[in-house]
């Protein structure tokens, strides 16, 4: 990187630089020993050339292509959706001669976590119980499983918002003013009945039947992932009877993931039962029983190679690429290092980087089946009238992700640099250590439901704007990409990776507190603010139509 206080060259390839602050009109900036004046103002993350653009002429940013000129611009001229749009480098096989060197991970040799030990193996970074419907019709039988465990075994709570309309409720009765009211201090949490039990998680989807099959399969296929989930010690399985989405798949699907999984799978049919009353009373007594079982579960030391990190980025800005994810990708392949897996997702925020993650690809057929499902992937987007170029956001755009491209080659940086040992499509189960690419949508609920789907106990999320997504069994680690936001939001960020873009920190080290980060939360030390917040965002991937 060549850097100054005011803009920074990712890349000596690259012909667009970033301004690290607002930069006004005939301003003079020296990056690297290069000395450009602005053209125009350039807002803080926005781009500015490096060089006289002509009509045509590709642009490149962490040296790859990422949009094509659509009129001139001047040297020291702001890069706007007014004149770059989306280009991208095309790509094929393997080439090159790939070899990584993995960092120095020897501070953490020898390192462990406190896990929840499973039979097939796995360790749980959270000891969770799911309850799950298979089709939406279930939905209130949900509800009332949710509504008679929730509270009575100590998982719910009054939420801060809840005391706060109940204070203004009784204000009005009283005949008082509503301004100026504070919120009471926090009741302390009701004690649990089961303390070795973090949480009962209900997955309600809406979905499993009159779409597809290739959906209700997947939805199968994926709640399958949950249920051999580590951090996960039992399910309970709610079915109506007639659905597409039926118990003799999810069963197909849990074996194929883990046949010694070794935990309670109760499964209760709606359509086979004497009355819903007898079968809601017989579900919520068996659960009880399962969760009893599950708070015998203790933590205890395992090595860093059990955990399975899954990377995601949401709400990002044009600083997330140059600070939040390469730390988070610094701390991928610190874990990688050590034995441990990481899963990439998010396809279309992938789009061109192809050639790069082909060429560190373990063999030509993992390389192949990358390129097989990107393409099929960019085609059926196309097909529907859309495209990857369409994924930057209006947020992302407004602070200076301009080209699906930009996006895309800030957003895997997050992946770190390792070998990519293996390529899934959705939903996919994460089976191998070192680099995973998962096939998912660049949504970040649907995408971190999807990691959580194919084993990740962990996930660190990078955002530059904001945003406080959650997944119900794996917690998320969120990481914001300025210092701006770090102190703006703080009850829903978690770590700062600002100091990179004052030059107060390097990437290196920050990669390096995140992972400490990472085995203080995977051990249950430090809870995340997603998961103090009770954000548990669900949402399977619909791929087909509604029939």
């Amino acid at each position: 990187m060549f850097r100054s206080a005011a803009a920074l060259r990712v890349h000596p390839a690259d012909d667009l630089v970033v301004a690290l602050r607002d930069l006004a009109a005939g301003e003079a900036v020296e990056v690297g020993g290069e000395r450009f004046v602005l053209a125009g103002p350039v807002a803080q993350k926005h781009k500015f050339a490096a060089r006289d653009f002509a009509e045509g002429d590709l642009a490149t940013m962490y040296g790859v292509t990422v949009g094509r000129a659509t009129k001139a611009i001047a040297r020291g001229g702001a890069v706007t959706t007014g004149n770059l749009a989306h280009a991208a480098a095309e790509y094929g096989g393997r080439s090159g001669d790939f070899r990584w060197t993995p960092p120095d991970a020897s501070r953490f040799a020898g390192r462990t976590f406190d896990g929840i030990p499973r039979a097939d193996g796995r360790v749980g970074t959270a000891n969770h119980w799911v309850v799950i419907p298979l089709v939406f019709c279930e939905e209130r039988n949900l509800r009332a499983m949710r509504e008679s465990l929730e509270s009575t075994l100590g998982y719910a709570k009054l939420t801060r918002y809840q005391r706060f309309a109940a204070q203004l409720a009784d204000r009005h009765r009283a005949g008082l003013s509503l301004d100026d009211l504070a919120v009471e201090a926090e009741p302390p949490a009701p004690p649990r009945l089961f303390p070795n039990v973090d949480g009962i998680k209900f997955l309600s989807h809406g979905a499993g039947c009159g779409e597809m099959r290739i959906d209700s399969h997947a939805l199968c296929a994926l709640l399958a992932g949950y249920v051999c989930h580590p951090n996960v010690a039992g399910a309970t399985v709610l079915s109506l009877g007639c659905q597409h989405a039926q118990v003799s798949i999810l069963m197909e699907e849990i074996a194929k993931r883990s046949p010694d999984h070794g935990k309670p799978v109760l499964v209760f049919e709606q359509q086979r039962s004497e009355s819903e009353r007898a079968m809601l009373e017989r579900a919520i007594k068996d659960t009880f029983r399962g969760i009893a079982a599950a708070n015998d579960l203790k933590r205890t030391p395992a090595p860093l190679s059990k955990l399975l990190l899954g990377m995601e980025c949401g709400g990002s800005d044009g600083f997330s690429g140059i600070s939040a994810n390469p730390a988070m990708g610094r701390a991928a392949d610190l874990l990688v290092a050590l034995g441990g897996g990481v899963i990439l997702s998010e396809f279309p925020e992938l789009n061109g980087v192809e050639q790069e993650l082909v060429n560190r690809c373990a063999s030509d057929a993992v390389a192949a089946e990358f390129a097989r499902i990107m393409r099929a992937y960019s085609a059926r987007a196309e097909a529907l009238g859309e495209g990857f170029y369409n994924n930057p956001s209006p947020g992302n755009i407004a602070d200076g992700l301009i080209t699906d491209a930009i996006k895309s080659a800030g957003a895997a940086k997050k992946g770190g640099t390792s070998p990519v040992a293996d390529v899934l499509d959705y939903p996919g189960w994460a089976t191998k250590p070192g680099l995973t690419l998962l096939c998912t949508p660049g949504n970040d609920v649907e995408s971190t439901t999807a990691m959580a789907g194919a084993g990740a106990n962990l996930m660190m999320f990078s955002t530059g704007l904001g945003t406080p997504t959650g997944n119900p069994v794996a917690p998320v680690i969120k990481v914001a990409s300025n210092t701006e936001l770090a102190d703006r939001l703080p009850d829903i960020i978690d770590f700062n990776a600002g100091p990179i873009i004052r030059g107060e920190a390097s990437i290196d080290e920050m990669g390096d507190q995140l992972l400490e980060l990472a085995i203080a939360v995977a051990s249950g030390k430090t809870v995340p603010k997603a998961v103090a917040l009770g954000q548990e965002d669900f949402l399977p991937w619909r791929r087909g139509l509604s029939l």
